[in-house]
């Protein structure tokens, strides 16, 4: 009777087991997708500049055109980085310290190794053009 009862609870723990994991929502596998849609306008000479150390520094996690990446890290071109909320300290901050995660769900971000001040200047006057041909100001 004992060994009946324990195969009939197995039996039902293992249904409900089985019912539970089946009504969860699958976890999908970062994709790496931009996450933001950035018209890119023409650029200032400086801006170019910028982008090219963007690119050197910053793309490999906030994707070309600072679009974000799907699972990596988010989009600079987004209303939550507009100059009022995250003004252009907060950028070098960042880059300089690291931050830890807080608006978005990517995890911490570490600092950006042998980036300098006048290189960041470059590069938030990148992104800021690129928010502003975006709708963000």
């Amino acid at each position: 009777m004992i060994r009946r009862n324990l195969l009939i609870g197995l039996i039902l723990l293992g249904g409900a087991v089985f019912i539970f994991r089946s009504l969860q929502t699958p976890e999908t596998a970062p994709s790496g997708a931009a996450l933001a849609n950035v018209v890119v306008p023409d650029l200032s000479a400086q801006a170019r500049d910028g982008e090219i150390l963007f690119n050197r520094s910053c793309a490999s996690c906030h994707g070309i055109d600072a679009a974000g990446q799907d699972g990596i890290a988010p989009p600079l071109v987004h209303k939550i980085y507009e100059p009022s909320h995250h003004g252009d300290a907060a950028f070098h901050l960042a880059a300089k310290n690291g931050v830890r995660a807080h608006h978005w769900q990517f995890g911490h971000m570490p600092p950006v190794e042998g980036i300098t001040d006048p290189e960041l200047d470059l590069i938030v006057l990148y992104v800021r053009e690129l928010q502003r041909a975006n709708g963000i100001h």
